[in-house]
Parts: structure tokens; sequence; C-alpha cells
């Protein structure tokens, strides 16, 4: 299947590119700017442009029988100054359906898209949070294009664990050289609260089976371990070496802010994804530890 993966420069988007490779697909990257040479994907071909614009006409998607869609900008992506409506109205709540709708007129058979879990597991986050009511929106918005010969779907994962070879993975970096202990000025605690982690090894397996077997409209909820902040900390802590615990503190942590935290510090968003959805996509559960391992690892190489 020839498959274009919109934010494939990324890490998710990276990741998934080889691992659809691996697995006999004719992949192309879309991404507003080229990939830097020493980066895993750089290898691929890649349709550059930025969907929010306007840039994918028709002509350019017409070659694709599949689309991945793995740009959704999230908190983190949110420019100061920014005005925050206008930029989820682009970025998620019109940009991504009417990319979609893009797709859907040049004959594109498949479109999987990355969405997000909060609106999911929390509706009630839609109300009050501008983010995740974006991401709903662009969610239901795709969606509601499926027709017999458009199928969509969307994934709604939770935190994604995993880095691209080659791209500088700057949050996993701070976080190892705090459990070195090379930042004595951040104290040993996490901030209360919790949330479900998944691997992108997972996430990749996931997107493949969702390509194969997704039922069209449908949205699934993914995901694999519910975990503490404290717990998450602590596997790098571990993987590092050190023998340091971890306590829970209620403080704002500065290696995750509150304003990361979109259900509020203190809030556990835990769940477990359907037994059923799960055998349908074909993705492994239980690989965040090894996630979290591979990752300090290919950190750790990469030290000067």
């Amino acid at each position: 299947m020839k498959v274009l993966i919109v934010g494939g420069t990324g890490m998710i988007g990276g990741n998934v590119a080889h691992h659809l490779a691996s697995e006999g697909h004719e992949i192309v990257l879309a991404a507003r700017k080229p990939v830097a040479r020493e980066a895993s994907v750089s290898s691929f071909p890649i349709l550059l442009g930025d969907y929010t614009t306007g840039d994918f006409s028709t002509q350019d998607l017409a070659p694709f029988e599949a689309i991945v869609f793995a740009a959704g900008n999230d908190i983190r992506h949110l420019p100061k100054g920014t005005d925050e409506h206008a930029f989820w109205r682009a970025t998620q709540i019109e940009g991504v359906p009417a990319f979609a709708e893009r797709a859907k007129v040049a004959g594109v058979g498949r479109f999987v898209q990355l969405g997000s879990y909060y609106h999911h597991v929390m509706p009630h986050l839609a109300e009050t949070n501008a983010y995740v009511r974006a991401r709903k929106l662009a969610d239901e918005g795709a969606r509601a294009l499926a027709s017999a010969d458009f199928k969509v779907s969307t994934l709604n994962p939770p935190s994604i664990v995993g880095v691209t070879p080659g791209v500088a993975a700057r949050r996993y970096e701070t976080l190892a050289a705090w459990g070195r202990g090379e930042m004595p000025e951040i104290p040993d605690f996490a901030p209360a609260g919790g949330t479900n982690y998944m691997s992108v090894l997972s996430l990749s397996e996931a997107i493949s089976g969702a390509l194969r077997n997704a039922e069209s409209g449908r949205a699934y909820l993914i995901g694999d371990e519910n975990l503490t902040f404290r717990e998450f900390f602590q596997l790098i802590f571990t993987a590092v070496g050190t023998d340091r615990r971890l306590e829970e503190r209620d403080l704002e942590h500065p290696l995750l802010p509150d304003a990361f935290i979109v259900p509020g510090r203190g809030e556990v968003l835990a769940y477990e994804p359907d037994p059923a959805e799960t055998a349908l996509l074909g993705y492994r559960r239980r690989d965040v530890r090894r996630a979290v391992e591979e990752v300090v690892g290919l950190v750790e190489g990469v030290r000067p």
C-alpha cells in the first residue's frame, strides 16, 4: 500500500514510517520542512507543505491509497503570544477535517488520524479546555467524512514514550540527566497524579492494524499502562542506574509543569482499552518499561 504520513518527520510519524515500511508498505512523508540528513527518516521521500494552509492539493494526494495523519499539534506546540483559539482552529478544528476532505476528493481510500485520549476518557474537559475541545472537533469532523469509498478512523492514544534515532530528544535527555544527579537543583519528587502511557512501537502496531481492520467512522481509545507520575519518573531513574527513590508531592514540577497536565495536577487519568479493540488493532501491551529503557539507552548512547 502506498501511504502518506503527515507529520512523518516527527517522533511518532518517523517511528510509524519505519514500522509500516518494515511491513512492505511504500512510504512517503509529508512535513513543513526538510529533515536533517542524520535523522533516521531521511531515507524516505518527502512531500513539503503545511496542511493548515492548504498546501497539499488533491493532485498531490491522489497517488496515495492511504494517509496516516500524525501531525496534530498539542499544548506543547502553542507558540507564546499566539491567539489560542485561532491556533486550534487552524491546526485542529478546521485544519484536520479540511485536509481529510481533500484526501477524500483525491480518491484516497483510507485515512487514519491520531487524536488524543482526553475527550475520549474525560469528555467534560472539552467544555472547559480549548485544546481538548479542538481535538474533539477535529476527531469528529474528519470521521464525519466517512463513506463507502473513504474509510476514516481515529486512534485516540495516551502519552507516548519513544524517540527518533538521530533526532534530539531534549525531554528525555533532561530527565535522564536529572536521574543521573546532574540537576541537583531539582529535588527527587514527582507531582501528584498520573496517566496512561503507551510505547511508540505499540502505537505503530495499532496504526498498522487500523489501516487493515478499523471500522470506518469509528474512534478507538488505545493505551497500555496506567502509572502515577512518580512511577513513570522512577522508571527513568532506574534505567539510568540510580537507586534514588522518588516521592510524590502535591507541587508543580519544573520538568512537568502544571500547564502540561491537562486534567489538572493530582488527577489520575487511568483506563483500560477495550480488549476486543486491542485484538482488532493488534498492538502489544505491557511495553512501557521496555520503551523507557530503550529511550534512555538511545539518549545515553549519544552523550558527549
